[in-house]
């Protein structure tokens, strides 16, 4: 593997973790969005990524990792019982995200580092290039 990959592997890491971030952004966002019925109810999205590895320089294709979807999570809805609620059921019932704001936080953390350590990948990598090119002098 040429060191010259490194900078593509770490590039799609911090792209997948960007759209991480942003998904993590949304369903901070939506925490409290109520509504009053199960359907309409915001339901918590997650990033699924996938590897991306090509064993031909002449395929064309990078290596590294890539966002290959968002999910909706299928844990429960928060339910409430608040009749005077404007936006309550018929039964009195409000809907609330499924969305755990702790979760929320760490993923936003573990994204964050996660950026953070490909940087510095990268810098690293920029500084042995550098070296290896003084070398000749």
């Amino acid at each position: 593997m040429s060191l010259l990959n490194v900078f593509e592997i770490a590039g799609s890491a911090m792209s997948a973790q960007t759209v991480r971030m942003n998904v993590t952004a949304s369903n901070m966002a939506n925490l409290d969005a109520v509504s009053s019925s199960d359907g309409e109810t915001y339901r918590a999205r997650h990033p699924v990524f996938e590897t991306v590895y090509s064993d031909s320089m002449k395929s064309g294709l990078s290596n590294g990792v890539r966002v290959a979807g968002i999910i909706e999570s299928q844990s429960p809805l928060r339910k409430e019982y608040l009749p005077q609620h404007p936006k309550a059921d018929e039964d009195g019932y409000i809907f609330y995200p499924n969305v755990n704001s702790i979760q929320e936080m760490t993923n936003m953390i573990s994204a964050t580092r996660t950026f953070q350590n490909n940087v510095e990948i990268i810098n690293a990598s920029k500084q042995m290039l550098l070296r290896t090119l003084s070398i000749g002098q």
